[in-house]
């Protein structure tokens, strides 16, 4: 209200055509936001920078973040600022969404059906049949869907009138939705008044719309159907998104490698495929690996993404994709230009929502104009090929680009740049500038017609190379009693418990997400032991350091190596370098790494222990101060130990089964080498008291020593508390039966595995093992021990790839047929 005129850029003589999200031309507020000033304006400028800071603390605390092409994992930005619509203002984009959704199924249904639209030359042939999304093998009568388009996206923009424009369409796999949701959650908590007060559509009834539509969108027949995510993996740029749809709808997140075609059906690929037959067949996959990669039979060849033999069970009508393989021909921006000769020929109607002016260079006379657009260096056009990324074509000469469209013309188009609306962008100083805004809304088939989204998620960019800033978009309810998302009743869904296995390869995540969680924290203890010790000695490293110290040193050396004598040095690489194998830092590295892959199976308490982890190395980072190394490994050891409470509450299944698992075998594995570092060489009996107390306190045990020997201090007392007592979580023997408890569970399990022989062999040894015997001394050196914590090493190691062998293994990798030598070729065909 004290700034009626927001500037863009001065440097831009059209900043007066862009329409303003928040204030009207007469300097007023727009109606949408004149409901919520009062609220909105009881917000001081310290007021939004505590929402700003609890914005980005909040997405940390959850792990959110983009994969953005060529610079990796990027944080996700949230502007504290909504995009606010009423409800007249949304009606009309409503209905816009609906049709255009219900168009663009019409069009898929036409173009792999009886394709009226090729024949009647309403859309030209060369915009479909070449585009590298025309999927020919679903290009036939069996293949055919009523609806193949079940979720839908569209990215939208005003223009200086304040009329909303298509700007593209998102049919292949669209994104976003999680992203949007999580928008809303982090809002809802950091503006809990002004949202509860501004009588906004919820999200929640359109999640549980959208699972109701993928059970009722299974083949017939399928009373209870299986239904699964597929993701191209943990480095997907929108891997977030995916797992958090994978969460929000109670399904599982699969890689292609997860399922496997047989016998025409889809099945989740049990362990010791294929060896052992598939038991779980899956109905309903929605697809987030872009068709041309999903069957490395009939579509890519180098695919390691999808499944073979997955285009013939959905012409066989055995599965059904989300969307269908075919959906990827409707995001062609050719198509644009001829969208509403095909809305009329194929609905009857006028299209409600334009897209942005587009002219296809297939036509002669479109071509004429953008060449000539071109040529004149028309910085508002922006020329695409048809099937390849919006920024393709930046940095050619207008020469070049010429030079290309004349030479395959068919396969380029030239499109407005809008003077897209602009909306005001928050930052540490107040609102720094009005910056262009896009729209990402989402449409889903629900019952017999498309309903939008009532939100959607709002993008603004200081530039098109700067990092994207997102706003959450709240619609306002005409009326308090209007229903959330205008769904007052939802299908219920079907009664009884579903429990879907988990793939292998999920197993193996959770396994070595329990081993290296284990690592970590056994090395941040050992690092503050070694820390602590060499405090109380006051001194540099050399031969002055007293045995306690050393026995930590050489228990680190033994685990990392040694990359620096200063010790200062030596602890923060410990810490920090994710790069160094056997550090803290590169076990927690691998950790989250192991747990992306599971990240719809874990609690999003999970990443906050992560959140913790980070802030506490960027203190240390920050800081050049010697204490700075143990308070930050500190806080990153408690961060770890609340991941206790987080595994704690999962439910008990294999996949919890596998964490517990690979926490004990590790556990086992650090105690003997701890034991390995400090018992080996027999010193004085001050000495020695001195060195078994370092053990029993890098390995928390030494409270209960002290409670149970009463002060004595002997190796064999030690040995039996480390090694063989059933009481002592800490101990081997305690941390073997807990891996026979958590073996046992497993499906594939059947007491006489050579796992479980492997555990047996280990559980007799240690018990028929002498502890005075191990801890005798020969020449000033306890052989026997050392030759025992090598084979109980060993073993250890072992069992660690029986257990593989027998839960995560799922066959041979895939393989090119062209890859494979005539013989084998033979073989497969036999």
């Amino acid at each position: 209200m004290s700034q009626p005129t927001l500037p863009f850029d001065a440097s831009v003589d059209a900043v007066a055509a862009r329409y303003d999200e928040v204030v009207g031309a007469d300097g007023a507020l727009r109606p949408a936001w004149k409901t919520m000033a009062s609220l909105a304006l009881s917000l001081s400028p310290q007021d939004m920078n505590r929402v700003d800071d609890e914005i980005t603390r909040f997405l940390a605390d959850d792990g959110v973040s983009y994969m953005r092409p060529g610079t990796g994992a990027q944080p996700w930005q949230l502007d504290p600022m909504p995009l606010v619509i009423d409800a007249a203002g949304w009606a009309r984009l409503d209905v816009g969404l609906a049709q255009r959704a219900e168009l663009l199924n019409a069009m898929l249904v036409d173009l792999y059906g009886p394709q009226t639209l090729l024949r009647e030359k309403i859309v030209p042939a060369a915009i479909v049949l070449g585009h590298t999304g025309f999927a020919r093998p679903v290009a036939r009568p069996s293949a055919r869907e009523v609806d193949p388009l079940l979720l839908s996206a569209t990215d939208l923009g005003r223009d200086a009138d304040g009329e909303w424009h298509v700007l593209a369409d998102r049919t292949q796999a669209p994104s976003g939705l999680g992203f949007a949701a999580e928008n809303r959650r982090v809002m809802s908590q950091v503006l809990p008044d002004l949202y509860q007060e501004g009588n906004l559509h919820r999200m929640d009834p359109y999640f549980t719309a959208l699972r109701a539509a993928l059970l009722s969108s299974a083949p017939e027949q399928v009373e209870d159907p299986r239904i699964v995510i597929l993701s191209p993996g943990t480095l997907s740029e929108t891997a977030f998104d995916q797992a958090f749809l994978a969460n929000a709808l109670g399904l599982p997140l699969v890689q292609g490698s997860d399922l496997v075609v047989r016998d025409g059906w889809v099945w989740m690929k049990p362990a010791g495929w294929p060896a052992r037959r598939p038991s779980e067949r899956i109905d309903v996959i929605i697809r987030r690996v872009d068709a041309a990669y999903c069957d490395p039979l009939e579509l890519r060849a180098d695919s390691r993404l999808g499944i073979a033999g997955l285009s013939e069970a959905v012409r066989r009508g055995r599965v059904r994709l989300v969307n269908g393989l075919g959906a990827g021909v409707l995001e062609n921006p050719a198509l644009m230009p001829f969208l509403g000769a095909a809305c009329e020929h194929l609905l009857g109607e006028q299209l409600r929502l334009p897209s942005a002016p587009t002219w296809w260079c297939g036509n002669a006379d479109d071509r004429g104009q953008v060449l000539a657009r071109v040529s004149a260096g028309d910085p508002s056009l922006i020329v695409r090929i048809m099937d390849e990324p919006r920024r393709s074509l930046i940095g050619l000469s207008p020469a070049e680009l010429i030079a290309r469209i004349h030479s395959a013309p068919h396969r380029y188009v030239g499109q407005d740049l809008l003077p897209l609306s602009q909306a005001p962008v928050w930052n540490s100083t107040g609102i720094a500038s009005a910056m262009p805004m896009t729209f990402r809304a989402f449409t889903l088939r629900y019952g017999s017609a498309y309903r939008p989204l009532i939100g959607g998620l709002a993008t603004v960019r200081a530039g098109a190379d700067a990092t994207p800033t997102t706003k959450d978009v709240w619609v306002l309810k005409a009326a308090e009693t209007d229903a959330d998302q205008g769904l007052s009743e939802i299908v219920p869904a079907p009664a009884g418990r579903s429990i879907p296995s988990l793939a292998p390869r999920a197993l193996a995540d959770m396994f070595w997400a329990g081993r290296y969680a284990e690592r970590a924290e056994d090395l941040l203890r050992l690092i503050l032991s070694a820390q602590t010790a060499l405090d109380q000695h006051g001194g540099p490293l050399g031969d002055s350091v007293d045995d306690r110290t050393r026995v930590l040193l050489n228990a680190l050396s033994l685990l990392a190596g040694t990359r620096s004598l200063d010790p200062e040095a030596e602890f923060r690489s410990l810490l920090m370098d994710a790069g160094r194998p056997g550090s803290a830092g590169h076990a927690i590295a691998r950790l989250r790494e192991a747990m992306e892959g599971v990240r719809d199976q874990l609690s999003g308490d999970t990443w906050r222990v992560f959140a913790h982890i980070d802030r506490a190395v960027r203190s240390l980072r920050s800081s050049a101060h010697p204490h700075r190394t143990a308070e930050s490994a500190g806080r990153m050891l408690a961060a770890m130990l609340s991941l206790y409470g987080v595994t704690a509450n999962m439910i008990r299944d294999t996949g919890w089964r596998m964490i517990e698992a690979g926490r004990h075998l590790e556990r086992s594995l650090q105690v003997c080498h701890l034991l390995t570092a400090g018992l080996l060489d027999a010193r004085n009996a001050r000495r020695d008291r001195d060195v078994l107390e370092a053990v029993l306190t890098a390995s928390e045990s030494i409270v209960t020593h002290r409670r149970r020997y009463r002060g004595s201090m002997r190796v064999e007392d030690v040995l039996d508390l480390l090694l063989r007592d059933q009481d002592n979580p800490r101990s081997v023997a305690f941390c073997l039966a807990e891996l026979r408890t958590h073996l046992a569970a497993m499906p594939a399990s059947t007491g006489s595995t050579r796992a479980e022989r492997l555990l047996d062999h280990l559980e007799t040894r240690l018990q028929e093992t002498e502890l005075t015997e191990l801890a005798g001394v020969t020449a000033g050196r306890r052989e026997h021990l050392a030759e025992f914590l090598a084979e109980v090493s060993v073993q250890l190691e072992q069992l660690s790839d029986a257990i593989g062998h027998l839960h995560f293994e799922s066959g041979p990798p895939a393989v090119s047929i062209a890859d494979l030598a005539l013989i084998e070729l033979m073989e497969a065909r036999a």
